[in-house]
């Protein structure tokens, strides 16, 4: 059952149920363009250029074309052309994030039992 949060009428009268998860994709997208982001929206199955996925996951080409070698992101060839799915590029970021966040919470564990937080806040400036 998908919850609604009410109709929403548009400048030209037509009312509109939005769901909540709809409502709060909007929320977030009105506040990125009042900042002056950018937005886009695509399909999860658009194809993207091994350097458009590489710019999407803020890594090199090179690096990404490892990736698709190794086969930790699936990918096809369109002649000599590797093509990766978005939904491809996603799902690897969310895995890699996920994976990623237990080393994280160990490093400022570590940190904590180290009290390098303190010396970072009673340091000097270096010059």
């Amino acid at each position: 059952m998908v919850r609604r949060i009410g109709a929403q009428v548009g400048p030209d009268g037509l009312q509109l149920d939005i769901p909540t998860e709809l409502y709060g994709l909007l929320r977030d997208v009105v506040g990125a363009l009042s900042q002056g982001m950018a937005i886009s929206s695509a399909s999860h199955n658009t194809m993207l250029t091994t350097q458009e996925a590489a710019d999407l996951l803020n890594i090199s080409r090179p690096t990404l074309v490892r990736l698709l070698t190794d086969g930790e992101i699936p990918h096809s060839l369109r002649g000599r052309h590797r093509r990766v799915l978005l939904r491809d590029i996603l799902d690897y970021s969310e895995r890699t994030r996920i994976e990623r966040r237990p080393a994280l919470n160990q490093m400022a564990v570590d940190a904590e039992d180290d009290d390098l937080y303190k010396t970072t806040l009673d340091s000097r400036p270096s010059r």
